[in-house]
């Protein structure tokens, strides 16, 4: 297959229907804009599985993907859009960047969630952007862009409620938006421990990426530890 894109944690390569795209999952671990790299074995195996399980149940309750189906442990086939150059950030508790830039407590439960976007360019290092600005650099309409907001909230509680049976605090997450051939926008990228915080509901423990950003270790094993929880959860 032809290789079509190669990214930090993907690669996309060519389908024969030109309506799709394989996508394979790598075992790169990066953060700080790719300034900080490791190899991580299974890595492409759990995201790749994670964000297939999420994927799905999110279908099953209206959100329209890009996912198509698990091809094996670590590609899948995904309808092809092109990406919409957004990150589109949502905040239940303060962590993180939003915790450093604004001197605030990591921890605190916001009272309502929080919505950013960044614009998605990594010559840039992916800076904040708001509405206006997004309309300006023609990256979508505002009319696109309230349907990405409401799409955005409807995968919040979803997402909190899913993670929640799985005794997981759903602290924040990143996601991506494409377009279709014919114009339609619908969830893309992937939702893994790599795109999202998530706690324990417990103990408060870290079971995402900030094992690796933060060099807590056991990176791969809290990996492991969502995606029990989950099929546990919802199997």
């Amino acid at each position: 297959m032809k290789l079509l894109y190669e990214g930090k944690a993907k690669q996309l390569y060519e389908c024969e229907n030109n309506e799709e795209i394989y996508v394979h999952y790598k075992n790169s671990a990066t953060a700080f804009n790719g300034v900080k790299k490791e190899e991580f074995d299974r890595k492409g195996i759990l995201n790749n599985t994670i964000t297939s399980f999420i994927f799905k149940y999110l279908s099953e309750r209206g959100i329209e993907t890009h996912f198509i189906r698990k091809v094996n442990e670590t590609d899948q086939i995904c309808r092809h859009v092109k990406i919409i150059p957004l990150e589109v950030i949502t905040r239940n508790i303060v962590a993180g960047s939003m915790a450093k830039r604004y001197g605030l407590e990591e921890g605190k439960k916001l009272k309502k969630p929080i919505f950013e976007l960044s614009y998605k360019n990594d010559d840039l290092n992916d800076p904040l952007i708001n509405d206006d600005h997004v309309v300006a650099l023609e990256i979508a309409t505002e009319d696109e862009l309230a349907y990405i907001k409401e799409q955005t909230k409807k995968i919040n509680k979803l997402l909190q409620e899913m993670f929640l049976k799985a005794n997981l605090i759903l602290v924040d997450f990143k996601i991506e938006f494409g377009r279709t051939s014919d114009g339609k926008i619908i969830l893309a990228d992937e939702i893994s421990p790599d795109t999202c915080r998530l706690w324990d509901v417990h103990t408060m423990a870290k079971l995402d990426k900030d094992r690796f950003r933060r060099d807590l270790g056991s990176v791969m094993e809290a990996y492991d530890e969502v995606l029990r929880r989950l099929t546990s959860a919802w199997n």
